[in-house]
């Protein structure tokens, strides 16, 4: 009797169906990646972020006076924007560079330049600490391509000591 003596031996049905559990597994999860990870049409927020920029209060821009301000100021409101660093979030290289070398022709001072390693960030964006949201908007008229603006989340923890952080993907 052969199956006495082979006790300690896998049978072949059950090796056969461990392999299927584990392809089964690794199908599942590169479907879940594929489905999850190839809408860059738009930034990803975690629910509490998308709390946070939807009940962020505005700043009116009275109490600043940008909306009075006339062109010719740009030196001038460059001086009032505050500290920034430009982040590359795209594919091109040397971007947060270029950007930098714009802003400051235009007048702003940029702390840093950097790469930032994210997919939820599809498109040019400024992000602003509390009260700075007119700085923002002024910078953004500066940079190439424009940028929309928007309270910095509360997640966003790159470059913490600036008032804003201007995340370039493209031109």
């Amino acid at each position: 009797m052969k199956a006495d003596r082979e006790t300690n031996r896998l049978p072949l049905r059950a090796g056969a169906m461990l392999l299927l559990a584990v392809a089964v597994v690794f199908i599942g999860l590169g479907w879940h990646h594929a489905v999850t990870s190839g809408d860059d049409s738009k930034p990803r927020l975690s629910d509490s972020d998308a709390s946070t920029v939807a009940t962020a209060p505005a700043q009116p821009d009275a109490s600043t006076g940008e909306s009075s301000a006339p062109s010719s100021s740009r030196a001038v409101d460059a001086a009032n924007v505050g500290s920034m660093c430009v982040l590359n979030a795209g594919t091109i290289t040397g971007l947060a560079a270029d950007v930098t070398k714009t802003l400051e022709a235009a007048g702003y001072e940029v702390a840093s330049t950097s790469n930032l390693s994210t997919a939820s960030i599809s498109e040019n964006t400024i992000f602003y600490t509390e009260g700075r949201e007119a700085a923002a908007k002024k910078v953004a008229e500066s940079v190439p391509g424009g940028a929309s603006v928007d309270p910095r989340p509360s997640a966003f923890s790159t470059c913490p000591d600036e008032d804003l952080a201007v995340v370039v993907v493209s031109k």
